[in-house]
């Protein structure tokens, strides 16, 4: 999965664009960003990166940042899509 597959899937399953920025920083939202030699999955607090994840490949950070995501959207909301392994 590439980061521009991640953001369709989002879209597809209703995933409030409130809970994530990928390709980026934006301020109290989940972060997926290109970091040197890979990639950073983070929640974003005043600039500060917070439960920061650091993955080598495009693949692995979706895989991280799409489970995140999802772990927030059944605390938050209670619903969320069927795992696929």
């Amino acid at each position: 999965m590439t980061t521009k597959e991640l953001n369709s899937f989002f879209k597809a399953h209703l995933v409030p664009k409130k809970l994530y920025k990928v390709g980026g920083k934006q301020n109290k939202r989940i972060c997926l960003e290109k970091s040197g030699n890979g990639f950073d999955i983070y929640f974003c607090d005043n600039n500060k990166k917070i439960g920061l994840i650091h993955v080598k490949t495009e693949f692995e950070a979706c895989k991280v940042m799409k489970e995140e995501i999802r772990k927030m959207m059944v605390s938050l909301y209670g619903i969320t899509w069927a795992m696929q392994y």
